[in-house]
């Protein structure tokens, strides 16, 4: 315990808040385009192949991107918009590509009624 002293002398610091997200500078959305699309196995206890592209940012910086959802037909040279969110399981995956925008369409196999937005898909039509 600190006396009252030192803490006179020395006050408390508040810790800086570190975001992954700093790749964004403070924009919602950021444009980039696929160098390199891949699979990546994640860390213990958890296995799987994730579906994962290098991605070089607007910004000029280059850096690895989750693709959500089920299916893709991501190649190089697509253009892909990211949004931020960290994949907890794969080390150096900070931000995530978001559906319906640039190149990033591509096959969802199934018709879904919620959280469509997230996979860009249409509402689907009653039959």
């Amino acid at each position: 315990m600190a006396s009252l002293n030192y803490l006179n002398k020395n006050p408390r610091k508040k810790k800086k808040h570190y975001n992954f997200s700093k790749l964004l500078r403070q924009r919602p959305l950021l444009r980039g385009v696929c160098l390199k699309v891949f699979t990546m196995s994640p860390k213990k206890p958890n296995s799987a192949k994730r579906k994962v592209a290098k991605v070089k940012l607007s910004t000029g910086q280059r850096t690895r991107v989750y693709i959500p959802g089920q299916g893709h037909t991501l190649q190089e040279h697509s253009v892909v918009f990211l949004r931020g969110g960290r994949v907890k399981d794969l080390p150096g995956v900070h931000l995530h590509m978001v559906r319906g925008l640039g190149d990033f369409t591509g096959p969802e196999r199934f018709t879904r009624t919620q959280a469509r937005s997230k996979y860009g898909l249409p509402k689907p039509k009653k039959s």
